[in-house]
């Protein structure tokens, strides 16, 4: 696989994973989450670094190779999410 397509890759996954995560911290009738917190925290994390090194890898690919405006879309997303993740796993951490 080429570098250069891991952004996409990165995008696609981290959204997929977002929805995982997103509909398994919905709490049920019973008070519990529909999946476990250690569960939803790993997810987090690794998805926080899937998603920035897709935007590592983007924002590298576009001051080599020049603008594209749907790469860099596609980059920004990817830190966008990132961010999102980073966040997530800290609101899911049991305090």
């Amino acid at each position: 696989m080429k570098s250069h397509n891991f952004p996409y890759i990165a995008l696609g996954l981290g959204l997929l994973l977002m929805l995982v995560v997103m509909k398994g911290s919905e709490i049920r009738d019973d008070g519990m989450t529909a999946l476990p917190v250690l569960t939803m925290l790993v997810i987090s994390e690794f998805a926080f670094f899937v998603t920035a090194a897709g935007a590592y890898i983007g924002i590298k690919q576009t001051l080599a190779a020049g603008i594209k405006p749907v790469y860099v879309m596609i980059s920004v997303l990817c830190l966008l999410l990132s961010v999102r993740f980073l966040f997530l796993g800290i609101d899911l951490w049991p305090l």
